[in-house]
């Protein structure tokens, strides 16, 4: 059975021991196993312990409550180094419905890593994790062609995302187009996307191909799909639904061979009922919707991501390189960082690390070369707290408020000593002496002992 699966596998017993081993998994993770012995976790994670006694979601545990197959996104320890993987985890049963053991089916993520690593999306947080099986669903060969949607806000790596699905795709060797939707206007945006015929328009002095013709075979990627304007969207439509355009000044439909991957950082489905998207170009592109979180919720990320980004910069971000080769971070500095919001996401955190890389004067970064937006908003914070505690010299003691109180009442309750006491639950006496020591000029009531 093992030997069939054309992805990497392997067959675990219920004590966690590995007793089948098929040849894709051992020439996509060169690892020593002895085939009865080596129990998944010491193999996969160099743990001494199952995942989930080690701070990590166990597939096998989540077989074992369910009864059902689960899928985990882990990093995988391999004499390579670590490598990302998506596990899809099997109850395996025999013929008289007793469990055998759990087959486990791979897909290594060659996109991601959770080290810095150039030309990778990197992170280890569990937002991303979720994110990278959805991503490799979407690019598995069984749904190679679904339209994807990825949502977003800006700067959280939208355009990374749809080259990984490209490039994990079976049209990986075919081409890779990124259409901007942005700032086009009706005429340009159908001349770039369909083409036009020689003497279409004034300047059309020749035929030039579209970008859908340039994606033959690959993947088109349309970056803010929200833009486009509501005239050129039924065209899109008939575009996606039929695979087929016609060029501007032609008579002749072409055949259009492309996998459609979007992207927006807006809400589609509000301008769907705003009227300014339609409905039925919406369920055409989001076929599979991926989100792709923002980097606030990615917060064990920025530590991996600030280090990622550093190691990429050029040489020319680092003066003094013949002194200071390499840099890093001081550990206040990357708490800052860690404390910030991030409203332009990975984006804004890019731009920061340049900064930060060019004022900082030594071979670490310190928190006071950070730029100053990440401390606009302590300040703004401190001002406000600063505006909520009041002037002590304004302040009164609770013994100064009880007898502006008290004096206050009496004067409500036109002298009735009695009703007041009775109202404020003390005795006349006891009220009688707190307004003396107030300074009320109250008569003095005739009762009999000392007051």
């Amino acid at each position: 059975m093992i030997d069939a699966i054309d992805k990497p596998a392997i067959f675990i017993n219920q004590s966690y021991i590995i007793e089948a081993v098929n040849k894709p998994y051992r020439d996509t993770y060169p690892v020593d196993i002895k085939l009865g012995y080596s129990t998944c976790f010491s193999v996969s994670h160099r743990n001494t312990k199952p995942c989930d006694q080690c701070g990590e979601q166990c597939p096998i545990k989540v077989c074992q409550d369910t009864k059902r197959p689960a899928s985990v996104v882990h990093v995988h320890a391999t004499n390579e180094g670590q490598s990302y993987c998506d596990i899809l985890m099997r109850p395996i049963y025999d013929s008289t419905g007793s469990l055998l053991g759990y087959l486990e089916v791979l897909d290594k993520l060659s996109f991601a890593s959770n080290r810095p690593a150039p030309g990778k999306m990197v992170g280890e947080s569990n937002a991303f994790k979720i994110m990278l099986n959805k991503i490799n669903r979407a690019a598995s060969a069984a749904s190679a062609d679904i339209a994807v949607l990825l949502h977003g806000e800006t700067g959280t790596g939208k355009e990374l995302v749809s080259r990984a699905l490209h490039d994990t795709s079976a049209r990986a060797e075919k081409p890779f187009v990124v259409i901007e939707c942005t700032g086009l206007t009706d005429s340009l945006f159908e001349s770039e996307l369909f083409g036009y015929e020689k003497g279409a328009f004034t300047g059309a002095t020749t035929n030039k191909k579209g970008l859908v013709d340039a994606a033959e075979g690959g993947t088109l990627f349309f970056d803010e799909i929200g833009d486009v304007p509501l005239s050129m969207q039924v065209k899109l439509l008939r575009l996606f639904e039929t695979q087929t355009y016609r060029p501007v000044g032609s008579v002749n439909v072409k055949q259009a061979n492309f996998r459609l991957v979007c992207a927006t950082h807006k809400n589609l489905k509000e301008m769907v009922q705003q009227g300014t998207f339609r409905q039925d170009l919406y369920y055409r592109i989001a076929g599979f919707p991926i989100t792709l979180p923002a980097l606030r919720e990615r917060q064990d990320d920025i530590e991996l991501l600030a280090n990622h980004i550093l190691a990429a910069l050029p040489q020319t971000h680092r003066p003094h390189t013949n002194r200071f080769p390499t840099k890093r971070f001081d550990k206040a500095a990357l708490a800052k960082l860690k404390s910030y919001s991030f409203p332009g996401n990975i984006r804004e955190l890019k731009n920061i690390i340049e900064q930060a890389s060019l004022l900082a004067d030594d071979s670490v970064i310190y928190e006071k070369d950070l730029p100053e937006q990440l401390f606009e908003t302590q300040r703004a914070s401190d001002s406000d707290v600063s505006q909520q505690i009041p002037d002590r010299s304004l302040l009164l003691t609770l013994e100064e408020l009880e007898s502006q109180y008290i004096s206050d009442a009496y004067y409500q309750y036109q002298g009735d000593v009695a009703g007041l006491a009775s109202a404020l639950d003390v005795s006349a006496r006891t009220l009688y002496r707190k307004l003396q020591k107030a300074g009320v000029k109250v008569k003095a009531p005739s009762l009999k002992g000392p007051l």
